[in-house]
Order: C-alpha cells, then structure tokens, then sequence
C-alpha cells in the first residue's frame, strides 16, 4: 500500500514502514503566538509516521523535549515541545505547547539550517506549517562555533552529534551541577573537569572534596592534598574565622571574648618579624604569629584585672588555644611547624602556580574535624577571592574553585548560622567574576542552597532530581525557553542532564560520556547482594580498622 499526502509519503512492507521521502514534510499548525510560549496543532496521523523513521531526530519528532521548525520568509524559527495534550475539537490532533529557541537561515536547495542563532527577531502567524527537525538540523544548530569549548557527550535523541560546552562563558559566569544521588553526578563532575584540564594543562584549579572522592580520578594530572599534607597555617585565618574556631561562648558572652581575642590577637602579629614595616597591621592582616605569644598575652592581660570574677573570657579562650594546639587531629592546620611565613609556597602549592602539567588541587577534607571543616573551607575560598583582589596589577591567572557538597557550605537561611564559608562563598558567586575567579557548585539539594547564588551561576547542567523543591527551585532560576526542557528533569536518565546558560548556544539535552575507570571518582554504590556473599579476614580487617581509627589517620 502506498500513500501520498501533505505529511509524508512512505511505503509499507512486510519489514515495515521506510521512507520514501525523507520524513521531512508538514507535521501540523501554528494556532497560537503569545510571546515566548505558542501553541500548534500536530496531525496526530503524520507523528506515527514520523516515528518510522531512521533519524532519531525525526522519529522523535513531536515528542515532549523535541524539537520543530516553522518557516517564515528565507528563515527557519526552531522550537522546543514543551508539553501536549489532545485536542478536543480536532478528532486526531494533538496540541502541543512550544518554547522558541532560535533561529537560522534556510538552505535554498535543501531547505536544511544554516547560520543558526539564539533568539528570534520575528514570530510567525498562526496558520503556519510545522515541520521536523532532522539530525542535520541539529548538527547545524549544536555546531560549536570558533570560541573555546570543551565537549561532554552526545545530544539526544542522536548518537553521533557532539554536545559542546563554552568554557570562558561557562567558567566567567559561574556554573553549577545538580542531580540527586545515584544519577551519575560524581562521574559527571570529574568529566567535566578533566576535559578542562585537557583544554588547559596549565589553568588554577581548586576542588573542595567532602568525601576523598576525586583523588582517585586525578591521580595522574592532579596535586592531591588531604590532613597528611595540607599544612595550611593557623595565622592565614582572618578574624571571623579566628572566632569560629577559638571562640565558644554565644550572645553578650561571645562579643565579650571576641574583643579579648582580638586585642591579643593583634598584640601577637604585632610581635611577628613580618608585620615590621607594616603600617596598617589588622586583625586580619595574615601575618605569622606564635600560638604561645597569644596565650602569653591572653595571660598578661589576664594578670591586669582588678578581681577573679572578671577572668572567665580569658580562661575560656586560653583553654581552647591550648586544647587545639595538643589535639593531633588539628595538627595540619595548627602545629608549632606552621609558624613559618610560608605563604607563597602555600598559595603555590594550591593554586598551581605554576601548574607544572597537573592544573586541578583536589583537597580531601573528609579527614579534617568536622567542627572546622567549615572555618578550612572558609580560609581556602577567601584565599582564591583574596589572591583574585590583590593580584589586580598583575597578569592574571583566573582560579575556578569547585565546592563538592555545595549546601553544606552556601545553605539558605533555614539551615544558616550565617558562617564565615557562606559569606564567602555567596560573596564569590555575586562579585568573583570582576576579580577572575570562577565558582563551581555541586549538590543534590539545591533548595537546601542560599537563595540567590543558583541564580548568579550562569550554567545549569541539571542531572534528574527526584524532588519536587529542588525542581522548582531550579526552573525559578533558568530563563523562560530553557523551562520547556527542565520539565523533562525527572524522566532523564542516569548520566543524562540538561544544559543550558551561558555555556552553551540553546538549552540542550546531553548524555554524557564514558569515563575511562582511572579517571572515575571513588563513588559507585556497594553491590550488597554480591559482597555480603563473601566471607573471611574479619579479624583481620577489625584490627586494621580499628588502628586507623584510633589513631585518627587512614
């Protein structure tokens, strides 16, 4: 049986539908323009033709999170299908809800896309044909342009069409990646970043990681810090975070200490060879200074009072100095060893100055005290900034600081204590790209982040989050023609994401890549059916266990 019409004309056989055409006829109507958002009516007949077709671009044509064209004059509009239900006064047709994307211009002999572009400059009318978007199509429209880019996988529904993302306009505006647990996003963040440090071997890389996930995916072309190595020093703390971590009382108490703090604390830099010369020497100013002359002066102050009563805020604060100072957990961050005035080479280290071939840090803060993780994260985020502010005069060398676990440290004003890592970090997602440093958050709740810093980050790549709030919350901070595509957030699957921002030309459905194994993080989940299947070396494995564990060391 053979069959022409406006649609399509294709033959049937005992193998099933081929084409005859090209898939590439009429598919519907334009019956409604209302600024971003239209509406067309599909020839419900012509869709289940479609879907005989090889081109996947084609097949899925009409599809939620598909794309169409509509012809007007010299120039195709492209849009995505945003949503459809059945139309009630057409038996046969369905309607579909649109979000315009962009537009190119029409090859004359093929009538393909050519010169494509974000935006439109014309609606088309009503009563408009509705046609398909071919793989050629989307090749011509995902076409990375003469800018730097990095690519991440392929674009659906193709196979063979590379999804390329921008990286100056990724990286100069902020990004973020989101996805609930399980969908892939560890693997997905360590692709991301190794495509990065290919593109470039010497950029200034700093990844926080919570969880001692990423060393193993950057052992080759990574410098891998955690307690054993760090060393950063106690004096490069400022103020707020000196009162983190030293001060422990709240209310009227905790200013009465911080004022203590700070007298001593400024009397002990004053001492150090480094403030020599320095005329305006503050209590944030990073200047070496012993632990023991703070405590000295603690007590010489102390020593000035009239009566007993009045010596608790000086007890207390001597007290914790001298708890952290004995306490070998603390020991990367405040050993006698760390009074050196070893800053450059700290910066050095960590920011890859120079990157010697290796371009990404990777900090394991899983082994540092949980009760100032925080105040390490806080100190090495206002490094990058402060580096960033200082170093205006000089060539620029832009630093991307990644934060693993990204509500931990930037939370919303439900879960905040307002910390010193949140100011920081909020203050980076608002002002770092004046200064050349580059914010990258990961998280699976990005409800549980501060209100305002999703929307500073000019790049969303959204894995499937399986939360309503989280879903909601990332549509409120993506552009009008990008929601279409973030109602598919819950069907992806794993390893599939949406992107769309500055990063890339239109909002775009990618699957990622494979990542070789040596280049994937430590994050697979237990296969508890198999390993509860093996047995033996428990006596073993306690001792060992237990060992690590009391002495606080892996």
């Amino acid at each position: 049986m053979q069959r022409t019409g406006a649609f399509e004309s294709t033959t049937t056989s005992n193998e099933g539908p081929r084409t005859v055409g090209a898939f590439n006829g009429p598919i519907g109507e334009v019956i409604e323009i209302s600024g971003s958002s239209s509406q067309v009516r599909f020839d419900g007949a012509a869709l289940a033709r479609q879907s005989g077709a090889e081109d996947p671009s084609l097949a899925t044509a009409g599809q939620v999170g598909s794309q169409i064209k509509i012809r007007l004059g010299s120039t195709w509009l492209v849009a995505n299908v945003r949503s459809l239900r059945v139309d009630p006064q057409q038996a046969g047709s369905v309607i579909g809800f649109i979000d315009f994307l962009g537009e190119g211009d029409e090859e004359r002999l093929t009538g393909k896309i050519y010169n494509f572009r974000r935006g439109i400059t014309r609606y088309p009318t009503p009563g408009g044909q509705v046609f398909p978007v071919s793989g050629q199509d989307m090749r011509q429209m995902y076409a990375a342009d003469d800018r730097a880019f990095i690519e991440v996988g392929t674009v659906y529904p193709t196979k063979d069409i590379r999804g390329a993302v921008y990286v100056d306009a990724m990286l100069g505006k902020h990004f973020a990646l989101l996805g609930s647990t399980g969908t892939g996003k560890s693997t997905s963040a360590a692709l991301i970043l190794h495509r990065i440090c290919e593109l470039a071997p010497q950029g200034h890389i700093v990844m926080i990681d919570p969880h001692g996930e990423y060393s193993a995916a950057f052992k080759t072309n990574g410098a891998l810090f955690d307690v054993t190595n760090l060393a950063m020093p106690y004096w490069l703390m400022n103020f707020e975070e000196h009162c983190e971590v030293f001060v422990t009382t709240q209310g009227s108490e905790r200013q009465t200490d911080s004022d203590v703090l700070a007298k001593c604390l400024l009397a002990a830099k004053s001492k150090s060879r480094a403030a020599e010369g320095i005329s305006k020497l503050t209590v944030d100013s990073p200047i070496p200074y012993l632990l023991s002359d703070l405590t000295n002066f603690i007590t010489a102050e102390m020593g000035k009072l009239d009566k007993a009563g009045d010596n608790a805020p000086y007890m207390r604060l001597k007290t914790k100095i001298d708890e952290i100072k004995s306490d070998p957990r603390y020991s990367f961050m405040f050993s006698g060893m760390l009074v050196a005035d070893n800053m450059a080479g700290f910066l050095g280290r960590i920011f890859r100055l120079p990157g010697d071939g290796k371009p990404i840090s990777i900090i394991d803060v899983s082994g540092v005290p949980s009760d100032i993780t925080s105040v390490v994260v806080a100190v090495l985020a206002r490094m990058v900034f402060d580096y960033a502010i200082w170093s205006r005069n000089e060539p620029q060398r832009p630093i991307l600081l990644v934060c693993e676990e990204a509500h931990r440290y930037v939370p919303n004003e439900a879960n905040s204590q307002k910390s010193a890592v949140g100011k920081i970090l909020g203050r980076i997602a608002k002002e770092g790209r004046k200064y050349g440093v580059s914010l990258g958050l990961i998280t699976q709740r990005p409800s549980d982040l501060a209100e305002g810093v999703l929307s500073q980050c000019g790049t969303i790549i959204a894995m499937r989050l399986n939360n309503e709030r989280d879903q909601a919350f990332v549509k409120a901070a993506m552009p009008e023609g990008a929601r279409g595509f973030l109602d598919t957030i819950p069907a992806l699957r794993n390893r599939e994401c949406i992107i769309c921002g500055e990063g890339v030309a239109i909002p775009v459905r990618v699957s990622f890549d494979p990542l070789e194994d040596h280049k994937r993080p430590a994050s697979s989940d237990p296969l508890f059916s198999e390993l509860w299947k093996e047995s033996g070396g428990e006596e073993e494995i306690l001792t060992r266990v237990i060992k690590r564990w009391r002495a606080q060391g892996k």
